[in-house]
């Protein structure tokens, strides 16, 4: 069984539109949605998915939510709800009241002064709500700030998403990224996912060899272990670098090698204990 916890849903061809993707993609703006995403999935063992926000317009989490209304293939929404701002707590308690509302997600810049503004707040209220945050960061600001937030609010859930957007050459890793992510894997509440990994790659195609992702996984499996890597796909995006089932192939390879627990821990139940995401049957 695999929960994907991290695909996005949107299209382009709605009355107002999408903020994302532009037209010049011409891989991407396109509809895209969970009639597109199963047929690709379900195949590999895919029997859910955690959507994660594509816009940051307001009503477009609620666009995700009644399409989920009736689609039990999702399990979960991480939200584009934007913190740090006065509506938040009020947005946030309107969403959340939708149980397949899992959390937020917001990008690193956020994370380089966590003591800006409500920031803080909005995060406790984001953990007191049993919520999940996601970080989008790429840098060492963003990894220190998340350390710093993981210290303040010991009790929010983190996930890194896209392994910190780490360009992935095959090569033995740069030991400030070693470092990176031993201080992030070493608060407790913050988790990762292994997503992103084609898209990451600074070959086109991404080679499907475990081997080639096998230094950065190693340092991975050694920071976070068993119990804090969580499978993520991000489709549609991973097919600017391959295709999904090859997303599949590399992890499924990789944690195989851990054993039977170590997969399906990896596949499905360390997005349970993160996202508490909901069994629809």
């Amino acid at each position: 069984m695999i929960i994907d916890t991290h695909t996005h849903f949107y299209d382009p061809f709605r009355p107002q539109g999408v903020p994302w993707p532009t037209k010049e993609n011409k891989l991407l703006y396109r509809t895209v949605l969970p009639e597109h995403l199963k047929p690709l999935a379900s195949p590999e063992g895919v029997v859910g998915t955690v959507v994660v926000e594509a816009s940051r317009w307001l009503e477009d989490n609620q666009w995700i939510l009644d399409l989920a209304r009736n689609d039990p293939f999702i399990v979960g929404f991480v939200s584009g709800v934007v913190p740090n701002q006065p509506t938040f707590a009020s947005e946030l308690t309107r969403f959340a009241a939708n149980p397949l509302f899992r959390g937020i997600r917001v990008g690193g810049g956020l994370l380089v002064d966590v003591d800006q503004g409500t920031f803080l707040a909005d995060m406790a209220l984001l953990a007191e709500k049993d919520l999940t945050l996601d970080v989008l960061i790429f840098d060492s600001a963003h990894f220190a700030g998340l350390s710093i937030l993981a210290e303040r609010v010991p009790n929010l859930r983190i996930v890194i998403n896209h392994v910190g957007n780490m360009k992935i050459d095959g090569a033995a890793l740069d030991p400030a990224w070693v470092e990176r992510f031993q201080n992030a894997a070493a608060h407790p509440n913050v988790f990762m996912k292994v997503s992103g990994l084609l898209e990451n790659s600074i070959h086109r195609p991404a080679p499907l060899e475990v081997d080639f992702y096998r230094p950065l996984l190693d340092c991975l499996w050694d920071a976070f272990g068993e119990e804090r890597l969580i499978y993520g796909s991000n489709w549609p995006v991973c097919e600017q670098a391959g295709d999904y089932a090859g997303c599949v192939s590399i992890v499924r390879s990789y944690f195989a090698e851990k054993g039977e627990e170590a997969s399906a821990s990896y596949f499905w139940r360390n997005a349970k204990q993160v996202y508490k995401w909901i069994e629809r049957g």
